[in-house]
């Protein structure tokens, strides 16, 4: 069987972002971690955050094992899809889970050392910082490039599959990822919200103690939760991300060049692209350094560097790929280029609209002196406005990507370009992911700073790291949802290469269906056969009658449009929830507890981070099974139409509410944070007072709820993807 050797350059590349994690690792612990209280505290959340892990995985586990099942008699029993699906599947969980888990190891062993580093230089501490995200970025891509590499050589050389066959079969590995993913947000966003909201809103309003006081019984559950939601939830859902855009474009190479000589060259140069991409975020890593005494702009700046260093390599070396592998298709750089540029478009806007060195953040600053109404508006309204740029920015990206790479002219390769601007986009995310992990690094370490009472100038430099740490969050946040919106186009292409697939191994197994002899204008098997092998998409589109006069898109597109609400109302009232009884919690230890406000007292920590944990646990179900339910509900009603309709009105909703969540709620932590710097009272004034309250309200858009949406778009279009088969076999017998 044909085999490039270019593709070894995958494995290869996945095997050094992994070398390069672990030589960080080791350099990372090599720093001490300070005083005995600093190890105590830093101890403490460590074992909480395995504790909610370990709990976690065990639902998440029985989740797993019951829709292997499905999966099994799907692929064995009715034979509607390829009997790997099950075991792929589960790889793409474990290793989702395995990449957050790491991730967050890497984290919790840096906090102390972040806040030790702090009181030699601020240099110091970003770099130790800088390099626990790099792990996490270097072990997300690492870990998702290895497995795709391996399951795509078990499928395509041992067990032979063809190529078309072989893409498919993978995305059931990102329907695993997608599945763990959402678990690890929803439930890591909902125990760091509940914990974050209920020691703001008595520590800082009602007690009028500072953030990361020891005396707040929620402190630790707070910690605890910034490493399991913003670092194992995180590394969880970017994985997915990551594996998502290679594998969908992968799919579609497979069909745009069917039956060419470069068919194999167009499914490896996604994995390829992310091959440069890792060797390009590895020197990226080296470039990100700082002065001391530096700004937040300039430790923005500092950031910037390593991206951008990171980004021109990819560029050059992409170009070189894409010419060696695709001769006479070179057009595809440009959706490379456009993959890029949108994603610094995303970036930068949302950095424009979170940051506190700009004015929608200020603003919003300036109206928590009227009070929390005047604050919350605020942020409703700027995380409303922003959405505008980076839904022109895709849009744009969208049209110039399907022309660049010949779309207009042959719409499967314009797809397969819209594809490839998605793994361009994260590309980076190595270095992209270590910009946004570091920031819970930094929260964590000025948490350890307070608690362990360190002097006011190295909390002082947490601050200042944390600030930048918001804003690089979000603009992870932003790239992750810009190239959900890309990768969900795709998947939708995707979704119908799969009716394709299904039907080709439904026929094949002898199966007869009147729509299809219809169409193919032949009862021939073998006539039939070679009909599905060359319909083009729009053949596809006419047979299941996808189309605005059909009322089963129409149905399809209000039930998608709903998930995107029906999903975020039961994240946020699940934090909300958790919040009211932390809330209670803290209250009562504040009353019952004698000398606690004193100091003279320890509060009960290990209560709230059981409250969080069973919160947390309860609540993730119920979104996490609606999403997987509703594309098989929808298309065993209404039909191929009825989901076409589903995905497209979940990706339109889904995109803008997650942008909309996301800045909002990064605008209003960071407008509390420029009033803690002293602007408009400072700390303790009532416009701080509001503007807690502001952050709080922001707390679960941005960390819980908005987080997931991109995650839902993706999983629902893979679950589609998975049981298009069943879907196919069930409408048209």
């Amino acid at each position: 069987m044909e085999f490039n050797w270019i593709f070894i350059s995958a494995p290869l590349a996945a095997a050094l972002a992994l070398l390069f994690s672990y030589i960080f690792y080791k350099q990372i612990i090599k720093y001490p971690e300070g005083t005995e209280k600093m190890k105590e505290i830093a101890e403490a959340v460590r074992i909480g955050a395995k504790a909610y892990l370990k709990r976690q995985y065990v639902i998440v586990a029985i989740f797993f094992i019951l829709t292997s099942l499905l999966l099994v008699f799907l692929s064995f029993v009715l034979r509607v899809q390829s009997r790997w699906t099950a075991f792929a599947f589960l790889t793409g969980g474990f290793f989702s889970a395995l990449s957050g888990y790491l991730g967050m190891m890497a984290a919790t062993a840096s906090s102390a050392r972040t806040a030790n580093a702090a009181k030699d230089s601020l240099n110091r501490a970003l770099r130790v910082a800088f390099r626990a995200g790099s792990i996490m970025g270097l072990v997300v891509v690492g870990l998702g490039l290895i497995d795709i590499s391996i399951w795509f050589s078990v499928l395509h050389y041992l067990v032979k599959y063809d190529l078309r066959l072989t893409t498919v079969t993978l995305l059931s590995f990102g329907m695993g990822a997608s599945l763990q993913a959402l678990f690890a947000r929803v439930g890591g966003g909902i125990f760091t919200k509940a914990a974050d909201v209920g020691a703001d809103l008595v520590g800082k309003i009602e007690a009028g103690i500072p953030e990361d006081d020891p005396r707040n019984p929620a402190v630790i559950a707070d910690n605890v939760g910034d490493n399991v939601g913003d670092v194992a939830g995180m590394g969880a859902d970017l994985y997915e991300s990551y594996t998502g855009s290679i594998l969908s474009s992968a799919a579609l190479g497979a069909s745009a060049f069917y039956a060419s000589k470069y068919t194999l060259n167009a499914v490896i140069l996604p994995m390829v692209i992310a091959a440069i991409g890792m060797v390009a975020s590895i020197i990226g890593i080296f470039l990100v350094k700082s002065r001391e005494e530096a700004t937040q702009k300039n430790l923005l700046n500092a950031l910037n560097r390593g991206i951008y260093g990171a980004s021109i390599l990819i560029l050059i070396a992409t170009f070189f790929a894409i010419k060696l592998l695709l001769p006479g298709n070179i057009g595809i750089f440009g959706s490379v280029i456009t993959g890029l540029i949108v994603g610094l478009i995303i970036g930068k806007s949302t950095e424009y609209y979170t940051s506190s060195s700009y004015n929608p953040t200020k603003y919003i600053a300036s109206q928590s002196l009227t009070g929390p109404a005047t604050t919350i508006l605020a942020g409703l309204s700027t995380g409303m406005i922003s959405t505008y740029i980076p839904v022109f920015a895709v849009a744009t990206g969208i049209i110039v990507a399907f022309w660049a790479a010949g779309g207009f002219l042959t719409p499967i390769l314009g797809l397969y370009g819209i594809g490839i601007a998605a793994v361009g986009m994260l590309s980076t995310l190595g270095i992209t992911l270590a910009t946004d992990a570091y920031g819970p690094v930094a929260d964590n370490a000025g948490g350890n700073a307070q608690m362990s009472d360190l002097p006011p100038e190295v909390r002082k430099k947490t601050d200042a790291l944390d600030a930048l740490g918001n804003t690089t969050a979000a603009t992870g946040k932003g790239f992750a949802i810009g190239s959900a919106a890309l990768t969900a186009l795709a998947l939708l292409a995707a979704y119908i290469e799969e009716v394709r697939g299904g039907l080709l191994r439904l026929v094949g197994n002898g199966w007869q269906f009147s729509d299809i002899v219809k169409a193919a204008g032949t009862n021939n098997t073998e006539n039939i056969l070679q009909w599905l092998h060359h319909a083009t998409i729009a053949d596809f589109m006419r047979l299941f009658a996808v189309n605005l006069m059909n009322p089963k898109v129409i149905v399809g597109i209000f039930i998608g449009a709903m998930m995107t609400f029906l999903f975020s109302g039961l994240a946020i009232k699940a934090v909300g929830k958790a919040a009211s009884q932390m809330v209670e919690e803290v209250r009562r230890q504040f009353k019952e507890i004698k000398g606690l406000l004193q100091g003279k007292a320890k509060p009960d920590y290990a209560t709230c981070v059981k409250i969080s944990t069973r919160g947390a646990q309860k609540a993730m179900i119920l979104p996490a099974t609606s999403a997987v339910l509703a594309p098989i509900i929808t298309g065993l009603i209404l039909g191929v139409s009825g989901v076409m309709g589903l995905l497209i009105g979940a990706l339109g909703s889904g995109f803008i509410m997650a942008i909309f969540m996301a800045n909002a709620g990064g605008a209003w932590d960071n407008a509390k944070k420029f009033i803690e710097e002293g602007n408009y009272g400072g700390k303790g004034s009532d416009p701080h007072k509001a503007g807690v309250v502001g952050d709080t309200v922001g707390d679960p858009l941005k960390d819980t709820a908005g987080p997931s949406l991109n995650i839902l778009i993706k999983l629902m279009s893979m679950v589609s993807v998975v049981v298009a088969g069943l879907v196919v076999a069930y409408h048209l017998l």
